[in-house]
């Protein structure tokens, strides 16, 4: 059987929105060398992410066409499930990007003046733009419909941002002190009321 994401029509939904994903990542990356202020703190963890995430996108990618992890029940619900849960990461990843305005980066850097900011999504978690791409990839691995998808999708990028997020939080308590402690006591990292 031919799973939904192979089949014309629901292709062109599964494709749009991977090409949205990325082209919206290849557009931060350009604005990011583009719009350089304030201190850079560290750049490593950058290419973890980018080496987790890709690495996940193209394993999933891959094993999608393995038969013996395919889901087999429930297809087409599971597929609508999953594009829902990639484009809802779509939205909160812009969402969190736009309400940070300048003081979002691709590396960890502090600004001159930066200030917490903890409106928008940032009411209910303290990293929402990862949140909305962890959503994007478990959206994906379900829209594959493959387990061995869903699995690599959900735990390779979710490593590289475990990383990030370490790294960022240390970044932004040594650089915006006390106000980071305080924002950081009362909200999750990743899902309200989780992590």
């Amino acid at each position: 059987m031919t799973p939904p994401w192979e089949q014309h029509g629901a292709n062109v939904a599964f494709w749009t929105l991977f090409a949205v994903f990325a082209l919206g990542e290849y557009a931060l990356r350009v604005r990011g060398g583009i719009r350089r202020g304030g201190r850079t703190v560290e750049r490593w963890t950058l290419a973890v992410v980018m080496v987790t995430a890709g690495g996940g996108l193209v394993a999933g990618l891959r094993l999608a066409d393995w038969n013996a992890a395919e889901i087999v029940s429930a297809q087409w619900v599971l597929f609508l499930v999953g594009l829902l849960l990639m484009a809802g990461g779509l939205v909160t990843r812009l969402w969190a990007i736009v309400t940070l305005g300048r003081f979002f980066t691709v590396d960890v850097r502090v600004h001159a003046g930066q200030t917490v900011v903890d409106g928008g999504p940032y009411r209910w978690v303290r990293h929402p733009a990862y949140t909305g791409l962890l959503l994007f990839f478990v959206g994906m691995g379900l829209a594959l419909t493959n387990w061995a998808s869903l699995l690599v999708l959900a735990l390779l990028p979710a490593v590289g941002l475990l990383v990030r997020i370490r790294s960022e939080e240390r970044a932004l308590l040594a650089g915006l002190g006390e106000d980071y402690r305080r924002f950081a006591e009362t909200r999750r990292r990743l899902f309200p009321g989780i992590w």
